[in-house]
């Protein structure tokens, strides 16, 4: 269908309003969210985001990377500004209020909802310039995207994987696309870059710029993301699967060559620097990232999944139902046979990032579903004109009767169909967010309600400085469970809430396929292969100097362990009467056994203010 002035006319005229309500579904997303889901969301983000903003005695717990300098400090440093900015306004309200906590804890999820947004919204406006202002697949790809429970249910999370996400479809939709194609048609008077033959146009090498350095900042945050941008380089520079001559010069090659040079430099500058400051010394964390992870496998030591895991999970995991129409996008992009060369190309290309990223992705042995997040918006527009055609019959011809005008529309057909998995996606978001896993952040609600109900004085304090008392009060809580198994200073709050928990610290000092390795365990490993031994030799030991704490948190499996071990007679020294306090549902399974059942809190009797028995 070709494209009018009007039509683009209107297309500038939504696009406001499309982000405006884009961005306030996922705010309603990101308050909706109760609910945990890995460990990285929060240690991988928050946990240095914190310490950056409130200082090293803020009580912040920093991972093994961060002390090895895997990560980028450009993701950090995002929510550390946030952090920042809410507490300045939590200040606002008085002193003591728990308000002023619920400001600072939730901040995060703002930013992070904003990012979710942008992510729809450049999926769709991506799926315009490919399929047109007036398609109804443009719409189709949006639709996917946003009832798509994957998004739903990760988007607005602090993940790196979501913010390369979005930088990833805003990055591939301000890509100079002409080159992969003869012309685009564009209306006259039209605000939509120029793809006519020749040299950059001043906008259009704007958007040039504007797309490279939002991949490098991709790049920089996850560096398995340049696959995607190298298919994209090699596919201009050999014109390799696409159809039609090249229609870009071999000077315009030439000048993009110099701008990913000139981008990649600003913007590895801007991370250097950056990076300089948080750490206290130079350093490339890609480079360390990708020793340690592939030169020194320690990625397996956190799982190893077979070859063919994206194909058989990790796809049917990121699209659930519209997988069938992905596929279809991905193996035919050339199915419709009135699609202009232009939307051909850029389909196959889109198609040959995701398999490039899958492939190479695949010969990694650790492998999750959020590694290959960043295909997502690029799934839900090649998957458009499959959806689009199985759920709409194509428009009639245009008449010149104006009665009969009406009929050119596209009209829904397979109703029952569509509506069968909307409520199966609906399902999904409503589950995962609710359901699956809800205890870990409710019981660091309830600690901090319980810090402030025994330290008001303390916790007053803390909203001040955000600075731990010293000496600390008391070993607050102890947390017997896998490692990283609840978010931490980004949900406790209080620096004077003096806990620990379990750790999970990879074999760094071993050699990859050496019995050392293959044996290591860590801390949390060795309290579950005998927990009362464990408890005897090793967290309760004189020399360790583990104070007996105020409150156990665990999984109700560990119960039976505990009580034995106290009627031991190490554990009879330290004379502690466990009394549950809180129970937590936690869903109704879990992949990892030893997070089965419910979540609890059990009060040990040694200090005084003791919660009342609610008899749970």
């Amino acid at each position: 269908m070709a494209v009018t002035t009007s039509d683009v006319l209107r297309h500038m005229r939504n696009r406001p309003m499309f982000l405006r309500n884009l961005i306030i579904i996922r705010l309603i997303n990101a308050w909706w969210i109760s609910t945990f889901f890995q460990p990285d969301e929060y240690f991988q983000s928050l946990e240095p985001a914190w310490e950056l903003a409130f200082g090293p005695n803020s009580g912040a717990w920093l991972t093994w990377e961060w002390h090895h300098q895997l990560r980028s400090s450009l993701h950090p440093v995002l929510f550390s500004a946030v952090y920042l900015i809410a507490d300045w306004a939590s200040k606002l309200l008085p002193s003591g209020s728990a308000l002023r906590a619920a400001i600072v804890i939730g901040s995060p999820k703002v930013l992070q909802a904003v990012c979710a947004g942008l992510c729809d919204y450049y999926t769709w406006q991506l799926a315009v310039w490919t399929f047109g202002p007036n398609s109804n697949k443009s719409y189709f790809a949006l639709f996917l995207q946003l009832f798509n429970p994957w998004q739903w249910y990760c988007s607005t999370r602090t993940f790196s994987n979501s913010l390369e996400a979005t930088l990833t479809i805003m990055a591939l939709y301000y890509w100079p696309w002409r080159i992969f194609s003869v012309s685009v048609p564009t209306p006259e008077n039209s605000e939509m870059p120029n793809l006519a033959m020749g040299r950059f146009h001043v906008r259009t090498n704007l958007h040039v710029r504007i797309s490279l350095c939002l991949a490098a900042f991709a790049v920089i945050l996850r560096p398995t993301n340049i696959l995607i941008w190298a298919t994209l380089v090699i596919m201009a520079y050999t014109r390799v699967f696409l159809k039609s001559e090249t229609p870009t010069t071999r000077p315009n090659l030439f000048l993009l060559a110099r701008e990913v040079i000139l981008c990649g430099s600003l913007v590895l500058a801007v991370s250097a620097i950056s990076d300089y400051f948080f750490f206290g010394f130079w350093t490339f964390p890609p480079y360390n990232w990708l020793n340690f992870n592939i030169s020194k496998s320690l990625a397996i030591f956190y799982g190893r999944n077979p070859w063919h895991y994206y194909l058989s999970q990790g796809l049917p995991l990121l699209c659930t139902t519209s997988l069938p129409f992905a596929l279809a996008g991905l193996f035919k992009p050339l199915s419709a046979k009135s699609s202009s060369v232009f939307e051909t190309n850029t389909l196959r290309v889109l198609s040959c990032a995701a398999f490039t990223t899958i492939a190479a992705l695949s010969s990694i042995s650790h492998k999750e579903v959020r590694f290959i997040y960043p295909l997502l918006p690029i799934l839900s527009i090649t998957a458009a004109p499959a959806a689009a055609s199985f759920f709409t019959t194509p428009p009639a011809p245009k008449s010149a009767n104006p009665t009969t005008a009406k009929s050119t529309r596209p009209q829904l057909r397979n109703k029952s169909w569509l509506l069968a998995l909307l409520g199966t996606n609906i399902l999904l978001a409503g589950y995962l967010s609710f359901l699956h896993q809800p205890a870990p952040l409710n019981v660091l609600s309830y600690l901090r309600r319980e810090y402030q109900r025994i330290h008001p004085t303390s916790a007053q304090l803390a909203q001040t400085t955000h600075q731990a008392p010293s000496p600390p009060e008391e070993l607050f809580a102890l947390f017997l469970m896998p490692c990283h198994s609840t978010p931490w200073r980004s949900h406790l709050y209080y620096p004077g809430l003096n806990a620990y928990a379990l750790t999970c610290e990879p074999p760094l000092h071993t050699l990859p396929d050496t019995p050392e390795r293959e044996n290591y365990r860590d801390e949390a490993d060795r309290f579950y292969d005998n927990s009362i031994e464990f408890l005897k030799t090793e967290l309760f030991v004189p020399e360790r100097g583990m104070r007996a704490p105020r409150y156990i948190i665990g999984f109700e499996g560990i119960e039976p362990s505990l009580l034995e071990f106290l009627a031991s007679e190490e554990g009879k020294l330290l004379g502690m009467k466990l009394r549950r306090v809180w129970s937590g549902f936690n869903g109704f399974f879990n992949e990892d056994w030893r997070r089965s059942g419910r979540m609890l809190v059990w009060d040990t009797g040694l200090y005084g203010n003791a919660p009342i028995d609610k008899g749970v």
